[in-house]
């Protein structure tokens, strides 16, 4: 017997008063495409537990950034940047369809993918990447968790920042991440690791203004190796990520090796952000958003 024909939406309160005031504008057309297709939906309160229990319900299920709990579950979240959101069946990024699919870089559109760089410089950091130069810094970006190695990660975010010195000239700037919280012992290990190397200095936060002076962007997977694409930075990465396809992936390469590739290497940044936002990611903005949405449930075996 197939699934009823409803869903539950599980959202937390900000995300739930924007939707309900009108002002969330891509899960306001994923109601619209479920309404459309005659389905019943309804919002219930987003934690673990009741993310566990929609599994008892016959029902699908809509979480938001969270990993599904059953096969009638999907995930939604941005893609780094509003308006671009992805509807998945995991929340692991590495994971996703387009993280698992290559980038056609004989098939870009250049002027189409052109124009949308340019746009979306402008858009998100202004005049910041039209400034853009490479003064011989390397920006390296930490997220939490400092001296833990994840499964997704080639290493501990500490042990990658001892792997810059040995492999990048000139100065290094470590700039923790503005809203995560460190343990003293994660804090004391950073600056014992300044003591050893004169040449790093760390920081918080101030993206968008080492975007501008970087040669290059290392990180295992923050969205600043992301953002650093916009300015054309090369990136290394030690972790798994959807945003992998023109980065020097220490997992595929080991560490020396992609270090080497990244300071030769200089991607197609705009075809390659053009691909991955325009054609892969649903756009809430475009009147094809709609489409894109019932394509994507469809994807997951929703009956739409």
């Amino acid at each position: 017997m197939s699934p009823p024909r409803d869903v539950c939406l599980y959202l937390n309160p900000g995300t739930r008063g924007r939707l309900e005031s009108g002002r969330h504008g891509f899960l306001s057309k994923v109601i619209s495409v479920l309404e459309a297709a005659g389905w019943r939906w309804r919002i219930a309160e987003d934690s673990a537990a009741a993310r566990r229990a929609s599994a008892d319900d016959p029902g699908h299920a809509i979480f938001h950034m969270a990993e599904p709990t059953h096969p009638r579950a999907v995930t939604v979240r941005r893609v780094y940047h509003y308006p671009f959101w992805q509807i998945e069946g995991t929340a692991r990024r590495w994971d996703w369809d387009v993280a698992r699919d290559p980038f056609p870089a004989g098939e870009v559109n250049r002027k189409a993918a052109d124009r949308f760089l340019g746009f979306w410089q402008q858009r998100l950091f202004g005049e910041g990447p039209m400034r853009a130069r490479r003064d011989g810094l390397t920006y390296v970006a930490l997220q939490g968790r400092l001296r833990d190695h994840r499964s997704f990660q080639s290493c501990a975010p500490m042990e990658m920042l001892e792997h810059v010195p040995a492999h990048r000239p000139g100065p290094i700037l470590a700039a923790l991440h503005p809203k995560e919280e460190y343990s003293s012992d994660d804090l004391q290990a950073l600056e014992d690791l300044a003591r050893r190397f004169p040449r790093l200095t760390v920081r918080t936060g101030g993206m968008e203004a080492a975007l501008e002076v970087c040669d290059m962007v290392v990180t295992q997977n923050s969205s600043a190796a992301f953002n650093g694409y916009f300015f054309g930075k090369p990136a290394v990465l030690f972790a798994g990520i959807d945003f992998h396809h023109i980065a020097s992936n220490v997992a595929d390469l080991g560490v020396a090796e992609a270090f080497r590739q990244a300071e030769a290497s200089r991607p197609d940044y705009a075809g390659y952000l053009h691909w991955f936002w325009q054609q892969r990611a649903i756009n809430a903005g475009r009147e094809d958003a709609e489409a894109r949405i019932a394509q994507r449930l469809r994807r997951f075996g929703w009956d739409l």
